[in-house]
């Protein structure tokens, strides 16, 4: 299996790795660190004795896709929905006619502008649940989690799919097939909705003493993320609220990739993980306050940090 990562921050060297030390030939497309990903690879600490410390060494580090030899039968596409991201640019040099496109991103309904590009490739929607932050150029800590959900956009699996999953097996990690994998994306952004803006807003707190001050507020935040899921058509669990509480409270203290985006002065996933979660909510005219408030207080404050 020969596998592309764009994207050689925490989510795509730590997944890539996953898929080297099972047998993949795994190469990567390298931006800021190029040089050192090429010179040493990429190591990774892990504190999931099921993972462990390990390094990575790609098959090949390239700057642009048109350096690759052969076309990969996957590209996972590990970038930040972003504003000046050109996902869709990125992608162009490194497709096959076979080839897959496999989105491991955070946010909702962050799939069309791909599958619009590319309407001939098959398009694998890929979400991750884990606590992993880049600490350095080629330096990743994973601290807790990694599961992986995987489903054909906009709903199935297919035997690409379940390859792919298999490949992760053995890894460490879950890695699930998910038949609704939107569904599964509108999961994930009831945990991000809440905890990763109200890092930022908060002025840096992790996630501990955000439920330490502000639980009732998180949990209602995520209520209203579930009302729009459930709107929409994917249901989900009566008890998420519940179990999303107590898995933040069992993670270690986690500062959100949100918030250290803040911190280093780069782009925020705003407009994927709330501004789009408002619009949806606007669309089924729910009425979704607090999430509307996040979104605006969001707003000023990267107007703040483009002004400077």
């Amino acid at each position: 299996m020969k596998i592309l990562i764009i994207g050689t921050g925490a989510v795509g060297g730590f997944y890539g790795s996953l898929l080297a030390k099972q047998g993949a030939e795994v190469s990567v497309l390298a931006r800021s660190d190029y040089a050192q990903v090429r010179a040493h690879g990429l190591r990774i600490r892990s504190a999931v004795p099921a993972v462990g410390d390990h390094h990575f060494r790609p098959a090949r580090v390239v700057r642009s896709a048109l350096e690759l030899e052969e076309k990969p039968d996957y590209v996972l596409l590990c970038v930040k929905v972003v504003a000046g991201a050109d996902r869709a640019a990125l992608l162009k040099d490194a497709l096959g006619p076979a080839t897959r496109i496999v989105l491991v991103s955070n946010g909702v309904e962050i799939e069309d502008e791909i599958a619009a590009a590319y309407p001939d490739h098959a398009l694998i929607s890929g979400l991750a649940f884990i606590c992993v932050t880049r600490t350095a150029p080629g330096e990743i800590w994973h601290q807790a989690y990694g599961r992986l959900a995987l489903g054909d956009y906009p709903r199935g699996t297919s035997p690409a799919t379940l390859a792919l999953c298999q490949a992760f097996e053995g890894s460490g990690i879950q890695c699930v097939a998910s038949e609704d994998v939107v569904g599964a994306r509108w999961q994930k952004c009831v945990w991000n909705a809440a905890f990763s803006p109200l890092s930022v807003l908060s002025g840096g707190l992790d996630t501990h003493a955000i439920l330490d001050t502000a639980e009732p507020l998180a949990r209602a935040i995520m209520a209203e993320t579930i009302l729009i899921s459930n709107a929409l058509g994917h249901p989900l669990p009566a008890d998420m609220v519940e179990k999303q509480v107590a898995s933040t409270r069992k993670m270690p203290p986690y500062k959100t990739s949100m918030l250290l985006d803040h911190e280093a002065g780069r782009p925020m996933e705003t407009e994927a993980i709330l501004g789009n979660a408002v619009r949806a909510g606007q669309r089924l005219g729910l009425e979704v306050p607090r999430l509307a408030t996040l979104y605006g207080l969001m707003r000023l404050v990267e107007a703040r940090a483009a002004s400077r």
